[in-house]
């Protein structure tokens, strides 16, 4: 074990994230979709930032993407600090760790970890026992999960016979190396068919420590597994809270409303600082009620002239974020649009969609209704359209308890 921790700026993370992902279904590439609001590369890195928050040695990342996703990685990282520039991946797992090696080399750090960005539960336990095991007596470790599901080998005739598994492992990633040995031993690999790292290291005459596994620390590759990693997260979410908000706004001369950020033609527009979108306000201060952190005008002051104007989707996606800092995740949104007219049902539809992709959710997640005054009041004499919303939400359970 090594005895002081590495120096500032000895410290970097290749992050593999160029593959397709062809398992995991249709879509984008699975490093690119959302676990409850956030996608998985995000909380991968995440997770390293996390770990090396405060310490001193600090961490560099080299993110190693596909040529094809470079603005859906822009859009998934945007915010995060501690990051390289993405580094373009090659035709084989192999080539694209090697590209991001090279990547280093003009400011090479001491140690370097390369890890799988569909592995977006590796612990910070982990990651700091994994980097302080690098010494001068070992140059590379990984750590390996005992096998223990019975294995069978099936032949051609389709026979079977049991495999001793004490002698196998899974192998997980971060793989650790000093990061001199590793480069070299990727620049003189042998062929371009290596898996993984460790691997290639002492197909190059390196030795590898292997330390305990963590079974949380699974890779995404199935649909199965985003179900289970859902599962995981939801299950530790259990401070569920619920806030309310509601919203007014009155007509005056136009030809549109904003509404659930769907523009809808009408014989009249609604009067605001920004867009006016009733809906939208409403469930943002939902959002913000349900974790206690004031409401849309503390956020977006309507004498500030920056938000005249404003389509209110970034009021909604701000206050979501809000509950992405605190480690949640907005379980429901439902809003009740008040008025007269315009119709709501022929929109509702597409209002669902655009707040579920404002807040980074799945559409049933989502209600939109609409009612009526029976002619009575201010929405009922058409002056107006009101909305009232609820968001429920789920946090980490609160340091004080219940």
């Amino acid at each position: 074990m090594a005895e002081a921790p590495p120096e500032k700026g000895q410290i970097a993370v290749i992050l593999v994230a160029a593959g397709r992902g062809s398992r995991a279904g249709d879509g984008i590439p699975k490093q690119y979709r959302l676990l409850f609001g956030k996608t998985v590369i995000r909380r991968t890195v995440e997770a390293f930032l996390n770990a090396f928050s405060g310490h001193e040695a600090g961490v560099r990342i080299v993110p190693v993407i596909h040529p094809d996703d470079a603005g859906v990685y822009e859009q998934s990282v945007a915010g995060l600090e501690g990051l390289d520039a993405p580094v373009f991946g090659g035709a084989t797992r192999q080539d694209s760790v090697r590209n991001g090696l090279e990547a280093l080399g003009n400011n090479p750090p001491l140690i370097v970890h390369i890890h799988d960005a569909a592995r977006p539960f590796i612990s910070p336990h982990m990651i700091k026992e994994l980097t302080m095991a690098i010494d001068d007596k070992c140059k590379g470790v990984t750590p390996a999960l005992n096998i223990v599901d019975t294995l069978v080998r099936k032949s051609a005739e389709g026979h079977t016979e049991a495999v001793d598994r004490d002698s196998l492992f899974a192998v997980q990633t971060p793989q650790v190396f000093v990061f001199n040995e590793i480069l070299q031993a990727h620049r003189t690999a042998a062929h371009n068919r290596y898996t993984d790292d460790a691997s290639l290291f002492e197909a190059s005459g390196g030795k590898i420590k292997f330390i305990n596994g963590d079974p949380d620390n699974f890779k995404i590759t199935t649909a199965n597994d985003f179900m289970k990693a859902n599962r995981m997260l939801a299950g530790n979410l259990t401070d569920v809270r619920v806030g309310a908000g509601y919203d007014v706004h009155r007509f005056e001369p136009g030809d549109h409303v904003w509404l659930g950020g769907v523009k809808i033609p009408h014989n009249q527009s609604l009067k605001g600082h920004s867009d006016a979108d009733v809906a939208l306000h409403a469930l943002t201060d939902a959002v913000l009620a349900a974790i206690a952190d004031g409401d849309i005008g503390t956020h977006f002051s309507p004498s500030d002239e920056t938000w005249r104007g404003a389509a209110s989707n970034a009021f909604l996606s701000h206050a979501c974020e809000r509950v992405n800092a605190k480690g949640g995740l907005i379980a429901h949104l439902a809003v009740i649009i008040i008025c007269e007219a315009p119709k709501i049902g022929p929109h509702s539809t597409a209002m669902r969609e655009t707040i579920a992709q404002i807040a980074g959710i799945d559409i049933s997640r989502v209600s939109v209704q609409a009612t009526t005054t029976e002619k009575l009041g201010f929405t009922g004499r058409g002056e107006g359209i009101a909305a009232q919303a609820t968001a429920t939400v789920r946090l980490p359970e609160a340091e004080g308890g219940l």
